[in-house]
């Protein structure tokens, strides 16, 4: 592949909802630009992008893929992005290596939530946009309803730049709002000039109007020729538009068909025309030697920097970072510098990826996206050179909040399948691995169940390994509410040396869930030798571990040694242990035990139409309503306190009430005391479960 510098190169995201239509026009745009010599189909398994077993199987993109095309000698770095909300985290890795994004909607289903989400996106990032309505082949596909909903959604800045013509019910061709002229399709996709129909000119004058305005409004020149009623050259309506779209004040609307590579052509040529070159944006880091700013601006005249945006650990093409370039040129067999990691690495060869194929490459210049194969390198490291070490920020990534249990199916598994699921989460941000030692069990996080679905299947089909999801232990605790003392003594004569210990404790609540007891001793008169104080505080140590109720960790407790007595020859540490841990058990069920559950602080946040239904299914899972805010965009943010465990499945559930557009999190807030029906539930349960493996 021929070396592109900043000025030829464009880095572009496709987003949108599932199923509408990105993965097609990948393969539309890589067909039309001659990458492919046929379109792949995504139910076949045939696409560039989706090569991936999972994304084969499942028929719908898990991953984030590059696609590289080069049109009119620029290079166009295609991130073709899944659509499915549990795989966001792909979606922000595209995001902070793209400089502007086509939005995809399909004109049957129309704007969709994705559509939403991928707007967000664009806003949150800066990006500029614009909209590509595919599927226009389809007898039910309406472009006009399309374009009404957006701009009701985003208003004026919505500008259509094409209208559909149709004969025969057929879709032969387009309008060019911008030229005023008509466009008809040949077999290859590519277009000649054509006729304008009469039934387009009404909104064709209406959407022309729009334009002229947008125009005007570039700068006082423009918007005094266009009050005096002057035309606008061609060359000022190109020039003015650019301006627009590449500040996001105008977002144009362009249509086609993915499946039948029609408008595809021309929606290059407008990527080419109004997207900008990676060096129209900034970057700035921080040069770790001297403590100044770093202004990387993907200029090709600095020092090297990059900044890793993804990692693929596939074992079929191996590891792979990628990365863009924001300052100066990479070249193959050079030294970079991993900053954070304090490290220099030999790379041997660079490469440019299309899809799963590795495309070498002696160098890359600023802007420009690529990957290297096989270092120690994570997503969101910074490289550079050691002379002038300098530091990118990190990417921010959605966090997870559902999780499940995961246990071995084969235990000697164990190290292969914790090698496994580091690769996975070195490929994806959003998965979260935590060790819950109190409750003895590992928790996998994600952002849905799909997801988890998606690691279970990765971990069996990749690496040979097999997990089974659970539901996961609650960390419920156990706590007393009554002071009890209590006595018990421990004899044992077996013929030789005894054992004997005799301990009289009281238990007591403490009012410090913080701790988990608190020790204490008031033996008068040497009753027992102080040097056994000890093992019977280790003895209250191990049971407070798991309590007697349904087997939780016990807090709040105070326990206080009062009395007991001794053997001088058949007394022990592990008699006075022993003692201590039965008089533990026998105590602690007679001191009103209870069960604690963590109770945290939900943050859902939806539009005000879907407020009664959420409160209404939180009141049903044992919320308190702690506070409603609404937003600036007219959505309502609703502040509950709920209990931990009846947040298992909400993520599917605040789906599914909302249509995917509600959002929640949640944080930690306290503990306090389980309702009986819950607590003899729990019991119940942990009763069923003891003697179980976990």
């Amino acid at each position: 592949m021929d070396i592109f510098k900043y000025e030829r190169i464009r880095n572009v995201a496709l987003l949108g909802h599932g199923s509408c239509g990105k993965t097609t026009l990948a393969e539309a745009m890589a067909f039309v630009t001659g990458v492919i010599s046929r379109q792949g189909k995504i139910e076949d398994g045939s696409t560039i992008s989706d090569y991936d077993k999972e994304e084969q199987k499942r028929t719908f993109s898990i991953h984030t893929s590059v696609i590289p095309i080069v049109s009119d000698d620029t290079k166009i770095n295609i991130l073709d992005t899944p659509g499915y909300f549990d795989f966001v985290g792909e979606d922000e890795e595209a995001m902070s290596a793209a400089d502007a994004a086509v939005i995809v909607i399909s004109a049957k289903a129309g704007v969709q939530v994705g559509t939403e989400k991928a707007w967000n996106l664009c806003e949150k990032y800066k990006l500029p946009r614009m909209f590509f309505v595919t599927d226009m082949d389809d007898d039910n596909a309406s472009y006009r309803k399309v374009v009404e909903a957006l701009q009701e959604l985003y208003g004026t800045r919505v500008a259509p730049f094409q209208l559909p013509i149709r004969e025969n019910e057929k879709f032969v061709g387009f309008v060019n709002v911008v030229k005023m002229a008509g466009r008809r399709f040949n077999d290859d996709g590519t277009y000649i000039d054509s006729d304008i129909p009469d039934y387009s000119m009404e909104y064709l004058q209406t959407y022309r109007d729009a334009l002229l305005e947008a125009v005007a409004e570039t700068s006082d020149d423009m918007m005094d020729k266009f009050f005096n009623g002057e035309e606008f050259t061609q060359a000022e309506m190109s020039t003015a538009l650019r301006k627009s779209v590449g500040d996001s004040s105008l977002v144009p609307v362009l249509m086609g068909s993915g499946t039948e590579a029609k408008g595809v052509r021309n929606l290059i040529d407008q990527i080419v025309n109004y997207f900008p070159s990676p060096n129209k944006t900034f970057i700035t880091g921080i040069n770790q030697k001297t403590g100044d700013s770093f202004h990387a601006d993907y200029d090709e005249n600095k020092e090297m920097t990059a900044r890793v945006f993804k990692t693929i650990a596939d074992p079929f093409i191996g590891k792979f970072s990628l990365i863009k370039i924001c300052s100066g040129v990479l070249k193959a067999d050079s030294t970079i510098y991993n900053v954070a990691k304090d490290v220099e690495e030999k790379i041997s060869r660079l490469y440019v990826l299309r899809g799963k194929e590795q495309i070498e490459v002696k160098e890359l210049h600023a802007g420009d996206i690529g990957a290297i194969g096989k270092l120690d390198i994570a997503t969101g490291d910074s490289i550079a050179t050691k002379a002038v070490p300098v530091v990118f920020d990190k990417p921010t990534f959605s966090v997870p909040y559902t999780y499940m249990r995961y246990v071995t199916k084969n235990k000697g598994d164990d190290d292969k399948i914790a090698s496994a699921l580091a690769k996975i989460v070195d490929e994806d941000p959003t998965i979260k691995l935590v060790n819950d030692s109190a409750n003895r069990q590992s928790l996998i996080y994600g952002i849905g169940d799909q997801q988890l679905d998606v690691v279970v299947s990765k971990l069996a089909n990749r690496y040979k390994v097999e997990i089974e999801l659970l539901k996961p232990r609650i960390p419920y605790k156990e706590t007393i509410k009554k002071k009890v003392s209590v006595q018990n003594k421990y004899k044992k004569q077996t013929g030789g040396h005894g054992q004997y210990g005799d301990v009289h404790i009281t238990f007591e609540p403490s009012n410090d869930l913080e701790k988990q007891y608190i020790f204490e001793e008031t033996v008068f008169g040497g009753a027992i030798p102080k040097n056994f104080f000890p093992a019977i505080e280790k003895g209250i140590a191990e049971c407070v571990a798991k309590g007697p109720l349904a087997g939780y960790p016990v807090v709040g407790l105070k326990a206080t040694l009062t009395d007991g007595s001794y053997h001088p020859v058949d007394s022990s540490e592990m008699a006075f242990k022993t003692a201590a841990i039965q008089a533990f058990k026998d105590g602690f069920m007679q001191a009103m035990p209870i069960l604690l559950e963590p109770i945290v602080t939900l943050r859902v946040v939806v539009p005000d139409e879907f407020t009664g239904d959420v409160m209404g299914d939180l009141n049903k899972r044992r919320g308190r309503v702690s506070g409603m805010n609404t937003l600036y965009d007219g959505r309502t943010e609703i502040l509950d306190d709920i209990p931990q465990a009846s947040l298992l499945g909400y993520s599917t559930d605040l789906r599914s009430m909302t249509g995917g557009i509600g959002e929640y999190s949640y944080e930690f807030s306290h503990y306090e005391a389980a309702p009986a029906d819950v607590q003899a539930k729990v019991v119940e349960e942990n009763a069923a479960n003891s003697g179980k493996e976990e």
